[in-house]
């Protein structure tokens, strides 16, 4: 196996599930476990989840309905599976065979959803549109659109929602009218007496932040994996992280002042130093921007990366660190009292954490640890 690793904790995993229940007082969670459990790997995510008991998810949320058929396969849950987009009508029959819940979230899936005729029921969950400009029915056209749907014979709501396009934010104005555009909805159907199954609205941000968001069930993303959604929310639930990215020195070269390393030569030692090669490089998610700005923790010290990061190793100058061949290194997360995490590296490339650890790319293995 390599010595590059993605050491996954599940005892976090669980730890930050829990402490959201705890957050949103018990009610029900849909786990979000697309992109792979964003990068910590789907399947080992649910099978630590599952092993909850009665605290277990209520449901579990993916992108696609390969992410979907994936985990119906495992046999390792029995819960409600919910896709977020939109379904086709070629993929109908799976979404039956494998009992999958699909969203339905425009208009012109009507004709699909009346036209389709099935021995059993197809649930749906239906997005409404009410500000994120993405996906969904437009709240102000959702009320007829969603009558329409609960009266097709073959199609029963099973839940509606909606997604906030700024609830990570400091500023919540705009987080707050898109959930007073969906309460003005459900409050439409309500008066009808039309059923929409289960209600949710929560992300991240807003379980943080927005309780009046919570409804019927929340769905947390990447706050299950230890990291607040934005550095403008509260932390109002402590969260550990689940992925660390660690490595090991491999060879080790003496570098004299005024040489230079790596491509493009954009790293020039001012005195002399002792370079050590770590393998990971830009193939394995370790990005190219992080070039002469990485670090990495070592012997309970902290290295600087030196030099044009290449598709599959990286170096560090390590003359005081006290090092050998062989010796762990930490690229990611916290190792005793120093912390390089998945936000340090977000504050270099100027995204967020999600990327992050989603891009942590299948070449590197995943170990599966507590």
């Amino acid at each position: 196996m390599r010595p590059t690793l993605a050491e996954i904790s599940l005892k976090n995993l669980k730890f930050n599930y829990l402490s959201i229940k705890k957050k949103v007082k018990q009610r029900p969670v849909m786990a979000v476990v697309k992109a792979d459990a964003y990068g910590h790997g789907m399947l080992k995510a649910v099978e630590a989840l599952e092993s909850l008991g009665d605290a277990k998810p209520f449901y579990y949320g993916v992108a696609l309905l390969e992410e979907a058929v994936e985990l119906r396969k495992s046999k390792l849950t029995n819960a409600p599976i919910l896709t977020f987009s939109p379904v086709r009508e070629d993929e109908i029959p799976e979404y039956l065979k494998f009992k999958i819940i699909p969203t339905f979230s425009s208009e012109s899936q009507l004709e699909i959803l009346k036209k389709y005729k099935v021995e059993r029921k197809l649930k749906v969950h239906i997005n409404v549109d009410t500000g994120m400009g993405r996906l969904g029915i437009n709240y102000r056209t959702a009320f007829e659109v969603v009558r329409e749907i609960s009266e097709i014979e073959n199609v029963t709501i099973d839940g509606i929602y909606t997604h906030f396009a700024t609830s990570d934010e400091k500023n919540k104005s705009y987080a707050l009218t898109q959930l007073g555009r969906f309460k003005e909805v459900l409050g439409e159907l309500e008066s009808e007496n039309i059923k929409v199954g289960i209600i949710h609205a929560a992300n991240s941000g807003a379980i943080l932040d927005l309780p009046e968001a919570y409804f019927d069930m929340v769905r947390p993303g990447i706050s299950l994996y230890g990291y607040y959604p934005s550095l403008e929310t509260s932390e109002s639930i402590k969260l550990k992280p689940v992925m660390k990215l660690v490595s090991q020195i491999t060879t080790l070269k003496k570098v004299r002042k005024g040489e230079s390393v790596s491509y493009g030569r954009i790293y020039f030692a001012k005195r002399n130093i002792l370079a050590a090669s770590v393998p990971i490089g830009y193939a394995d998610g370790y990005n190219r921007a992080l070039s002469n700005e990485g670090k990495g923790i070592v012997k309970g010290g902290v290295v600087k990366q030196i030099g044009r990061v290449t598709m599959d190793r990286i170096l560090f100058d390590v003359t005081n660190a006290k090092v050998k061949v062989g010796s762990r290194i930490v690229l990611m997360g916290r190792e005793g009292n120093k912390n390089f995490d998945a936000w340090e590296w977000s504050k270099i490339l100027n995204t967020i954490p999600y990327e992050i650890t989603c891009n942590i790319s299948k070449r590197v293995p995943r170990i599966y640890v507590d």
